[in-house]
């Protein structure tokens, strides 16, 4: 099928002229402070300097927001060779075994780690808890504080941050695009309200920005998860793989007029029942793993039976669970749902899903280094060959830890092997300006809109009819926003989000079959000749003019 031409920015979104910008070096540049990213800043050792750039507060990221923790095998009765294996029948045909491995095998040592940092996981008897999630074979979920994982663990990896004499943290700047010379990155361009623009330049780039659910209407992500990372690392030219994959959490609190909460998978692992509108528990006859099967599984189910009733969501119910144990492991969503006048001991509780994870993203290779050379990637910013076509639960802050402790050590061994030019200043012309911001334009209209069209027709279930609607929508979109240049955050992440939903929609209208969390509602049969990875590359010529984007496959 052909796709409408993708108009991009050139390079950069917005005009200026590096003679009247400040100038700040450092060692590492690293670009989002979530677990991944404050994982590689506190693996590179002085005498090396390390910047983290952070678009919120440092706190503010999805990692702070996880709530069931981290899958490892620490039970002596559980193996590696069984948390492998429920990874790959997750992921669907498309993980890469060996990275599947080696994150699996490397998860006790991380977790031990975050225990020496000061993280206090939730413990029974005096050893760390375990629970279970779906598509999990055995419990070996570490969790902390109840349901509120992300919140304990990113409390000690920050702490350990700010003790960190080589570390620095700008939090509240908005990194506007990737410098490059000659196919190599060599810093970014930052803008921060206090500081206003300025260039940073580095001996290595690393993009940690996490994911892009903020893109759909109904999702679990924090305003910030823009996907700003991967909008970045296309226009700069690196590869984009497996952009149709967005996963969907089944369990979204449904509160009419309220923001979306997300419900943690471990619910269920307690052994939460999924209801339809009549109190039909459905997941049964849904699969034979019931409430407790992965998460691509669970949203089709749950979807199908909305539909299938006419109702607005499906409902968790707790109600057969022991009161006692349901408030005490998980306090956190008992608040939350009493502030809804709801008791989750004993009342239904209405969920919905909603979008939760980007599978898709940079490519990277086992260190993680992405197909732009001196820019490296970790975490959900990234494909590494983890996730294939469905994350399993509570691989996510694994991922972050695991590649983030990699790309640190690579890259500490490059800096120490003295393998990097001099860190100068390359010759920048003056950026002229494109198009003027047009005086009336709605900008908060427009993302309201692409969100909803994104929920709407590249949601759980994909046609080809709406997905083209939907790309022809995003084009019109497209041609007069991204020309634009704007002078702050608000306009940049539109523009960021436009790109980012243009290369979703055409991965997704690419791939014609139903995998993992891509489901084709005109080709509902996974094709075993579609084993294989959709790939972005933006043509050279694209980087010095306007071209449409190139989808492949590998």
């Amino acid at each position: 099928m052909e796709l409408a031409p993708l108009a991009l920015p050139r390079h950069f979104l917005t005009s200026f002229d590096p003679r009247d910008l400040p100038h700040h070096f450092t060692d590492v540049l690293v670009i989002g402070g979530g677990l991944a990213g404050l994982r590689v800043a506190l693996g590179i050792p002085e005498p090396h300097r390390v910047l983290v750039v952070t678009k919120d507060a440092v706190r503010e990221s999805n990692s702070t927001y996880a709530q069931g923790g981290i899958a490892g095998v620490l039970d002596p009765e559980d193996h590696f060779e069984d948390h492998i294996a429920d990874t790959l029948a997750a992921g669907k045909g498309l993980c890469d075994p060996e990275v599947v491995a080696t994150v699996v095998r490397e998860a006790p040592r991380r977790i031990a780690e975050l225990i020496g940092w000061g993280t206090d996981f939730d413990k029974v008897d005096g050893q760390v808890a375990l629970g279970l999630e779906g598509g999990h074979s055995h419990p070996r979920i570490v969790h902390a504080l109840g349901d509120s994982t992300g919140r304990e663990v990113m409390r000690a990896v920050i702490e350990q941050a700010r003790e960190r004499s080589n570390l620095r943290i700008w939090q509240n700047s908005f990194t506007v695009d990737l410098m490059t010379e000659r196919g190599e990155c060599r810093g970014a361009l930052v803008w921060d309200r206090k500081r206003g623009p300025s260039l940073v330049w580095a001996r290595a780039v690393v993009l940690a920005t996490g994911g892009a659910g903020q893109l759909y209407r109904e999702t679990t992500n924090p305003p910030i998860a823009t996907g700003d990372g991967h909008a970045l690392a296309y226009r700069a030219g690196a590869e984009l793989r497996d952009m149709e994959f967005m996963q969907f959490h089944p369990t979204v609190l449904y509160i009419a007029g309220s923001s979306r909460h997300l419900l943690t998978e471990a619910l269920r692992g307690e052994g939460a029942y999924l209801r339809d509108r009549d109190g039909v528990r459905f997941m049964p006859d849904a699969h034979p793993l019931a409430e407790l099967a992965p998460r691509d599984d669970v949203s089709r189910a749950i979807s199908a039976r909305m539909a299938q009733t006419q109702h607005p969501c499906v409902y968790l119910d707790l109600s057969h669970l022991d009161p006692e144990m349901v408030r005490k492991r998980f306090p956190g969503i008992d608040a939350l749902c009493r502030g809804f006048d709801l008791d989750i001991t004993c009342d239904r509780i209405p969920v919905r899903p909603g979008a939760h994870y980007m599978i898709g993203g940079v490519t990277v290779d086992s260190d993680g280094k992405t197909t732009l050379q001196n820019l490296f990637a970790a975490g959900e910013v990234t494909s590494s060959g983890l996730h294939g076509a469905n994350r399993l639960a509570s691989n996510s802050l694994l991922e972050g830890l695991v590649h983030g402790a990699k790309v640190a050590d690579v890259i500490t061994r490059m800096l120490d092997a003295s393998c990097v030019r001099r860190l100068e200043v390359p010759p920048i012309a003056p950026v002229a300006p494109t198009v003027s911001m047009r005086e009336h334009l709605d900008v908060a209209d427009i993302r309201a809109s692409l969100r909803a069209l994104m929920w709407r027709s590249v949601g759980i279930t994909r046609t080809a009819k709406g997905l083209t609607e939907a790309a022809d929508q995003v084009e019109h979109w497209c041609r007069y926003v991204l020309p634009l240049s704007f002078h702050e955050p608000t306009g940049w992440t539109l523009q960021n989000m436009l790109v980012v939903a243009r290369l979703m929609i055409s991965a997704a209208l690419t791939r014609e079959e139903s995998r993992g969390v891509h489901t084709r509602g005109d080709f509902p049969n996974t094709d075993p000749k579609w084993a294989r990875h959709v790939v972005f590359h933006r043509p050279a010529q694209e980087l010095n003019g306007e071209t449409q984007a190139d989808a492949t496959q590998s």
